[in-house]
């Protein structure tokens, strides 16, 4: 018995159980649900969005939120592409310059909402549109292509039977769930966004820590943007669009509470999961795929309610 409730005790078990009966559910419906060109794809969809939400998780922990992630995405993107295909930069360079973009957004959002107080709602919404705006106006509204073959070819390779983005994925949830469990900056997050008038008093610069989150959740909105790029093998304006919705919805039923403090990657990791396999599942059973976001949003208040009555009962 207290094997299980060392087990129990643990956050993402709670995240396991609808993970199952979801997919159980799922299977009931259609026998091929989870076969593995099925699972494969399913994987292969919650890369890009997921490694924003990485981001995102340290973000929301320390108490904060980035709504422009989905515009600065694409952005990044199309910088990139415009680097390497109009001014002829190597390849490296160019994604350099996005990941530079990235973290640039970051930085801004970062001492916008922090340093000049403004609400970080307000802050990113308005660095959504920013970002969207010169995204049009760096391409002209049309895409940008090619891009160099190398990418085209990291982007098409399919390494396990997924993609080289869900690969990226997963070692960015396993090595951002074991720095925010185990390393000392990682605590300085847990602490600035559990108190932040507490970690200031213990002697920890908790601007510094938030803006950090800020540039960590700006590098990789780029990555995602460069990620889904190569797929494409074009800077499509229309990257990122909707992507903020997606990320914050992932975080939040992955169990990171909205009011810091709480949470971590793999969590979120399963939160990604859980949607995908809702979403996947609506469609194998032929249910109108208007019901999908329907169905998110539910889940969604759901996990905030959970949050809720975890908080009153620690009262």
């Amino acid at each position: 018995m207290s094997r299980l409730r060392r087990i129990l005790a643990v956050p993402e078990t709670g995240l396991l159980v609808p993970l199952v009966a979801f997919a159980l559910i799922f299977l009931c419906v259609d026998r091929t649900f989870l076969c593995p060109n099925s699972v494969a794809a399913m994987l292969r969809a919650v890369a890009f969005i997921g490694v924003i939400a990485v981001g995102q998780t340290w973000l929301m922990v320390v108490g904060e939120i980035d709504l422009s992630v989905g515009s600065v995405a694409g952005l990044c993107a199309v910088v990139a592409s415009w680097v390497m295909k109009n001014a002829g930069w190597p390849t490296e360079a160019g994604l350099a310059v996005g990941l530079a973009a990235g973290a640039l957004t970051g930085l801004v959002n970062g001492l916008v909402a922090v340093r000049l107080g403004i609400p970080a709602f307000i802050a990113t919404l308005g660095m959504l549109y920013i970002a969207r705006g010169l995204n049009y106006l760096l391409c002209k509204g049309y895409p940008i292509y090619p891009i160099p073959e190398r990418l085209v070819a990291f982007g098409k390779g399919e390494p396990f039977g997924v993609s080289w983005a869900f690969v990226f994925l997963v070692a960015a949830v396993i090595v951002g769930d074991l720095c925010l469990r185990r390393t000392v900056f990682g605590r300085k997050v847990l602490a600035t966004g559990g108190n932040a008038e507490v970690a200031r008093i213990a002697g920890i610069d908790t601007g510094a820590v938030k803006i950090s989150c800020y540039v960590l959740t700006g590098m990789l909105a780029a990555i995602g943007g460069m990620l889904l790029m190569a797929q494409l093998n074009v800077g499509q304006p229309e990257i990122g669009t909707g992507w903020e919705l997606d990320v914050i919805a992932s975080v939040v039923i992955g169990g990171v509470s909205l009011f810091g403090g709480v949470g971590t990657v793999a969590g979120t990791f399963l939160g990604l999961l859980i949607m995908q396999v809702v979403r996947s599942g609506l469609v194998v059973s032929g249910v109108n795929t208007h019901w999908q976001t329907v169905a998110v949003g539910v889940i969604m208040i759901a996990a905030v309610g959970v949050d809720l009555l975890r908080r009153r009962a620690k009262m």
